[in-house]
């Protein structure tokens, strides 16, 4: 939809930390039977077995076929490439516990055996009586993987977000990992792109300063179109429960790898703006056509779009993965991550996307979608150390 924001002021963006930024990442994940492969409701009880050890940082999802891991706030790479090892392992062995392989996709290659179950909860109720209509269109299942950096105030993630949006279809793109949908090879790479897209809000946030964000968040809950602040879809919004950006535009990947270089990109690409932001710089202002062009493009072909036109400062597909990592390198290189990140995006542009990857899979199973669900499980399991 269209949201007319309020014209943007100065805003006070608080203080620019002076260590390295925090960063931190939230996976969803697909819980899939260990015999057909299609998506089981058993999150309740995997839930169970997972929170003995991770307590609350184990949280469920909207519907019963998916579970949630987060991770604590980290300053370095290798700690948070180890609390997601870990919580992927915990979880991993819960859902084997209950029959059920994880698997780390943006929607499901196999369709469900009959009608989703909602869970339990009165705000997951007051949203699924609210948007009854959505979920009667066979809204499918959905995982995305969140990624959240460190701010200092409010004003400060709104600013970061004006200053980074332009950035984030380049992100999208190296995390396309949703070409298959219930049966079905969609012709996207992320597929969940599309429809996410149908939940009210959902889309690049607009230019907005503090007084902004609340006029337009308040008016939106006030009108009904939102059930209340949290359903803020945005693909770059401030947290309304932790002092953070969140940046929304990513599939859930299997490859741990591409994980961690989506949240090293996102906090070098954070930190890189900030810098921007103290300097008195613009936030960048592309066209909103070329701006959803880039969008289009990252879900459809991933890092193999074949469009280079420029949506402001990045360019798409291959190209812009290359252009971010120039921007971003000073900082990358700041946090100790630019080597790494330099390594690790030389071999996702050779192996291919988890898009790319799941594709490979079917051709090499003979065109059997249980192969590609099986290939998905076992690298999700592999990356839990």
């Amino acid at each position: 939809m269209s949201i007319t924001a309020r014209a943007l002021q100065t805003p006070p963006v608080g203080r620019r930390p002076t260590g390295p930024l925090t960063v931190g990442v939230e996976e969803e994940f697909l819980l899939v039977d260990r015999g057909t492969r299609a998506p089981a409701g058993r999150a309740p009880a995997v839930l169970a077995d997972a929170r003995q050890i991770l307590g609350e940082r184990a949280q469920s999802e909207f519907f019963t076929v998916q579970v949630e891991t987060c991770t604590v706030p980290a300053t370095r790479l290798t700690d948070l490439y180890a609390d997601l090892a870990r919580s992927r392992r915990v979880m991993n062995e819960a859902a084997a516990a209950s029959g059920c392989l994880l698997v780390a996709t943006g929607t499901p290659p196999i369709a469900p055996p009959g009608p989703l179950t909602v869970t339990e909860g009165e705000r997951y109720r007051r949203i699924s009586e609210r948007y009854a209509q959505l979920l009667a269109d066979e809204l499918p299942v959905m995982c995305g993987c969140h990624v959240h950096v460190g701010v200092d105030s409010r004003g400060q993630a709104l600013a970061l977000a004006n200053h980074m949006g332009p950035w984030l279809p380049v992100l999208a793109a190296l995390a396309a990992n949703s070409p298959y949908l219930d049966g079905h090879d969609t012709g996207y790479a992320a597929r969940r792109a599309v429809d996410q897209g149908k939940w009210p809000t959902t889309g690049p946030a607009p230019l907005v300063d503090e007084a902004g964000y609340e006029h337009t968040v308040s008016d939106l809950v006030r009108r009904g179109v939102l059930l209340d602040r949290r359903m803020l879809y945005w693909y770059a919004r401030p947290s309304e429960h932790v002092p953070t950006l969140e940046i929304r535009v990513a599939d859930s990947n299997a490859d741990l790898d591409t994980v961690v270089l989506l949240a090293a990109l996102v906090r070098g690409l954070a930190a890189t703006c900030l810098h921007r932001i103290d300097a008195g710089l613009p936030a960048p202002r592309p066209a909103a056509a070329r701006l959803r062009r880039a969008y289009e493009s990252a879900a459809r072909y991933g890092l193999s779009s074949p469009d280079r036109t420029p949506t402001g400062p990045g360019w798409a597909g291959r190209t812009g993965l290359g252009r971010l990592l120039a921007f971003a390198g000073p900082a990358l290189a700041a946090h100790g991550d630019l080597a790494w990140c330099t390594q690790a995006a030389a071999r996702l542009l050779a192996a291919g996307t988890g898009a790319d990857r799941q594709r490979r899979a079917y051709r090499a199973g003979g065109g059997d979608l249980t192969t590609v669900v099986d290939d998905l499980a076992a690298t999700t399991a592999a990356a839990c150390g």
